[in-house]
């Protein structure tokens, strides 16, 4: 229950904070969002607040936020339809019912003749044989089975604002991903503490070469083999080609200095035999170095992912080395069990994957969606939206094939 209770939470705040990054920049660019979406499939809970309405849905594998102008309108209105309006105090249409019988608040009830909530915002009804034409609010509902769809004038929509404004929007939900990355990393360094840079060990690994040695928790290293450590990485090169070699290690200790020969444990790392003494460096704790620690490893994280993606184009990694949703709750498990904190940097390495997944150049992602953007900068007008459509949707399929295929390689591995 702790572990499910942990993927839950875990992959709600992944998806939460890259959506809520594609709202608030839509709607400070002035586009009109229908819904933001955490799931998909049924919807489990709903309500609406300032024009969008927000939901939880039954298939935790994504989310999404509706944008006017985007997709297509979930809520059309033809001619021919019979429908109810509402009309304010000045005689203003502020409701559209499809079903005006089951209604208490009509006023009046007609078929469809014309119907423009975009540019003119007019609706005319033929009641009688005759023709009326009411004016729309510019937040006119429209009201069908329970579901409410607020219109969408055209400067509410997508495709009506600037390149940039677009492009903010788009970006801003892997921007998001970033940050929490970041955020996830500074409490960490808050809580646990950042390494420091010198030679001071923070553990010993029991039955390590350090700890046979009698090396302690506490002592700083400050040369091996006659050569002085500035750093912890001072430390690791100096070590890393002494694999079951004596060598001698100085440390101080209370302020004095001793030597010691211990014999660096033999490991493998990335393909190569390197020598361990089995420590960890010492942490501390300081706001402004889990900012900067925060920082420098939300970076790094950004470009193994990178070059990973860089082996998979080029053939260096195979698809059959890649983890999709049942790898990761795996995986996700194991590092429950490990902690909090272990727990906070897989989290944090998963939003940074999640960021940088959705800005590969690829349809139905965030980064395919800022390639066509692009090539309209470049044009001085937009891409035919049917054909961009299309080409999202082959994306689309081209994907979910691909995360069979992961899913598939994830059930071999669980039961190898």
């Amino acid at each position: 229950m702790t572990t499910f209770i942990a993927i839950v939470l875990m992959f709600g705040v992944l998806i939460s904070v890259h959506e809520w990054g594609h709202l608030v920049m839509a709607k400070r660019a002035g586009i009109l969002c229908h819904e933001f979406a955490i799931g998909f499939g049924p919807k489990i809970v709903s309500f609406r607040k300032n024009e969008t309405l927000y939901t939880i849905r039954l298939l935790p594998i994504g989310g999404y936020v509706k944008m006017a102008g985007e997709d297509f309108e979930p809520i059309e209105v033809r001619a021919g339809q019979h429908v109810g309006l509402r009309l304010t105090e000045q005689g203003t249409v502020d409701r559209v019912y499809f079903q005006p019988d089951t209604a208490t608040d009509v006023q009046v009830v007609g078929t469809v003749d014309k119907f423009d909530a975009t540019h003119e915002l007019k609706v005319q009804l033929l009641i009688d044989e005759e023709v009326r034409v009411y004016s729309l609010e510019r937040d006119t509902l429209l009201v069908d089975q329970g579901m409410e769809i607020q219109i969408a004038p055209y400067d509410r929509t997508f495709g009506a604002q600037s390149v940039w404004k677009r492009v903010l929007a788009i970006a801003a939900g892997p921007a998001m991903n970033f940050v929490l990355a970041f955020i996830l990393l500074i409490i960490v360094g808050l809580v646990q503490g950042t390494p420091t840079n010198d030679g001071q060990i923070g553990t010993v690994q029991p039955d390590s070469a350090a700890d046979e040695a009698g090396l302690m928790s506490g002592d700083e290293i400050v040369s091996i083999e006659g050569e002085p450590i500035t750093d912890w990485l001072d430390l690791r090169t100096a070590l890393a080609d002494r694999a079951d070699t004596p060598t001698d290690v100085t440390y101080v200790r209370d302020g004095e200095e001793a030597t010691v020969t211990v014999t660096p444990q033999a490991v493998e790392q990335n393909g190569e035999t390197v020598g361990i003494l089995g420590v960890t460096n010492a942490l501390e704790r300081s706001p402004v170095k889990a900012v900067t620690t925060g920082a420098e490893t939300t970076w790094t994280m950004s470009t193994l992912i990178f070059s990973a993606v860089g082996d998979l184009v080029t053939g260096q990694v195979g698809v059959d080395q890649l983890a999709g949703p049942v790898g990761i709750v795996r995986m996700t498990d194991e590092v429950a069990a490990s902690g909090l904190i272990m727990l906070l940097n897989w989290t944090a390495l998963l939003s940074v994957n999640l960021a940088i997944f959705n800005l590969l150049p690829l349809p139905a992602l965030d980064g395919g969606r800022l390639i066509f953007l692009l090539f309209e900068a470049v044009r001085g007008r937009p891409i035919d939206p049917k054909k961009e459509g299309f080409v999202h949707f082959i994306g689309f399929a081209l994907l979910m094939i691909l995360m069979l295929i992961v899913t598939w390689n994830d059930i071999q591995s669980f039961f190898k």
